[in-house]
């Protein structure tokens, strides 16, 4: 499988990643980072020089970043690990991506709407977060389509 793609799975252990492990196997060689991982190396999104780190020994041919800050009640008191996490680690790998001219497909949350409509959003409508957490998603969004680098943000809502 030396031929296959790097794919660089940050968040591995979490609910999302776990998926996407199994998921993404058969698209690539799947290297599965997290915070605290047994299964793969680690990961620590607040801190800079451990995303610099895990983007020099991959090398990845593709980032898929399912970590997050998802604390939401904690987060209006953990704001600056809150921005740290889902925003400013995004600028970050967003500038890595545009470098290394990589892809990159993130993970984020419905919580960047205000909640306060009667149909299902589309990907046109303004966000208005309620939350620091929404906020610091928000803001990891733009940072990361704004970085310049080939990147998909997917939205989601209520996991299973």
């Amino acid at each position: 499988m030396s031929d296959a793609p790097r794919i660089l799975l940050i968040g591995s252990d979490g609910q999302v990643g776990w998926e996407l492990r199994r998921t993404l196997a058969p698209v690539g060689q799947v290297i599965a980072a997290s915070l605290e991982s047994d299964t793969g190396p680690s990961v620590d999104l607040a801190d800079a020089a451990s995303v610099r780190r895990i983007f020099n020994e991959v090398r990845p041919d593709a980032v898929v970043n399912a970590a997050a800050y998802t604390a939401v009640d904690k987060a209006e008191t953990e704001r600056e690990l809150a921005q740290a996490i889902n925003a400013d680690a995004l600028h970050l790998i967003g500038e890595l991506a545009k470098d290394a001219r990589i892809p990159v497909v993130h993970y984020s949350t419905d919580f960047v709407f205000s909640g306060r409509t009667d149909r299902p959003y589309r990907e046109d409508d303004e966000p208005a977060p309620l939350s620091v957490y929404g906020q610091t998603k928000l803001d990891g969004e733009r940072a990361l389509l704004d970085s310049g680098a080939d990147a998909l943000v997917l939205r989601t809502a209520w996991l299973y």
